[in-house]
């Protein structure tokens, strides 16, 4: 039962300031990278993206058959127009369109800059879809250089790496690409060969590794669009450069396990799966019971209608997955003494016919949906060992009630 305390008072809509990222990049008419998978990451994060889209391409998992470059003039208009009103905490430049576009946009941002001094820029040099297809001619590549001079960051593959040095070492070419022009290079190692992957985040006096194991799946259209987005969102929230880009790979890899298989080449990576793994500020996203049977609780929990993710029954561990990604998992001790203290809430939208149908299959409920004075509207069952649990319905009741504290 929540405790609740009515007041009068206004209702209170947000409860910080959210982080402003625009994103100036071409349209992916697949939804797999571009602005489409930058919209995506940033949303996901918590952030509020905004756009200045620099081309319009009609692409899918298999390849490009289109680009249309926006004028310039209207991307520049584009820029304008969000930050005069909405302001910026972030930029992240992807697909620019075209050597003049890079150059306006450059001096654009440099004007920023002198007024924003501390403003991260993220630089995604992209040269070419996860399909092949090309996607930034000779001209423009030579005018990436002004966008780097203004950069935070740059965030090229190994292949978009050589193609701006000519450098074949991937180390060498960092620390030239940083000499020249000022801003850090994070190297991806994602195109090396094997199972063990490799990035590197080069700074004027200080280099940062992370490792890791490739991740077996075809999905991976819009991994640099989003590794680059989610810097520049967690950048815009005030983490460091090497924290921002830890917890980016993070959220990319978690995207890539959750990938939903979509397309007949290379498909979407899964942004939208990655709810709780990766964020600002503490997480709930597990809770932990303890059972004194292993069959008997998996069973009920995969009666609910939990996925189990995790089937250890020689540790007396099992681990289930709710929708949205919270996880709740069942530590067996048989000589446990249980005293339910707590109850588990899940959140169903179909509230009542869950329930009805739950009960027909044989689970047992204490009390079917009731409407509650808190505006929650709930039915109370328990476990095999007498653990509470609610199904229930809140919907804005559950953050937003009338009675909410003001900050």
């Amino acid at each position: 039962m929540e405790n609740f305390a009515p007041r009068s008072g206004p209702r209170v809509d947000s409860v910080a300031a959210i982080a402003r990222v625009l994103i100036i990049a071409g349209s992916d008419s697949g939804g797999g990278a571009g602005i489409q998978a930058d919209i995506k990451t940033i949303a996901m994060l918590g952030g509020h993206p905004m756009t200045a889209i620099t081309a319009v391409t009609a692409q899918n998992t298999v390849g490009i058959t289109a680009v249309h470059p926006v004028p310039t003039e209207i991307v520049l208009a584009q820029i304008d127009a969000v930050v005069g009103d909405i302001g910026v905490d972030a930029v992240k430049i992807g697909m620019i369109g075209s050597a003049f576009t890079a150059a306006q946009v450059a001096g654009c941002l440099e004007r920023l800059k002198a007024e924003q001094p501390e403003l991260p820029i993220v630089f995604d040099p992209v040269m070419a879809a996860t399909s092949g297809s090309a996607l930034a001619d000779d001209a423009t590549v030579a005018a990436f250089g002004r966008l780097m001079d203004v950069a935070t960051v740059a965030t090229p593959n190994l292949p978009e790496l050589k193609r701006l040095t000519s450098e074949e070492d991937p180390v060498a070419a960092a620390l030239h690409l940083v000499g020249q022009h000022g801003c850090a290079v994070l190297i991806k190692g994602g195109h090396e060969e094997g199972d063990a992957l490799a990035d590197a985040l080069i700074e004027e006096d200080n280099m940062t590794s992370w490792q890791g194991q490739r991740i077996d799946t075809t999905s991976t259209h819009g991994t640099g669009c989003t590794l680059a987005s989610a810097i520049a969102l967690f950048l815009a929230q005030g983490a460091s450069l090497s924290d921002a880009v830890a917890r980016a790979r993070e959220f990319v890899r978690v995207a890539l396990h959750a990938a939903p298989g979509l397309g007949k080449g290379s498909g979407p990576i899964g942004q939208a799966d990655v709810r709780l793994d990766v964020g600002a500020g503490p997480r709930l996203n597990q809770v932990t019971v303890t059972g004194t049977n292993y069959g008997r609780s998996v069973d009920f929990y995969r009666g609910i209608g939990l996925r189990q993710i995790i089937d250890s029954p020689d540790t007396g561990y099992a681990r289930f997955e709710t929708a949205g990604g919270v996880t709740l998992s069942v530590q067996i001790d048989p000589d446990e003494k249980i005293i339910p203290t707590t109850a588990i809430y899940l959140e169903c939208d179909d509230l009542d016919e869950r329930v009805e149908q739950l009960a027909r299959s044989g689970i047992a409920f204490e009390h079917g949906p009731r409407n509650q004075p808190w505006m929650w509207r709930e039915a109370r069952l328990r476990d095999p060992d007498g653990n509470i649990i609610f199904f229930y319905k809140a919907a804005e009741a559950r953050r937003f009630p009338p009675w909410r504290m003001e900050e």
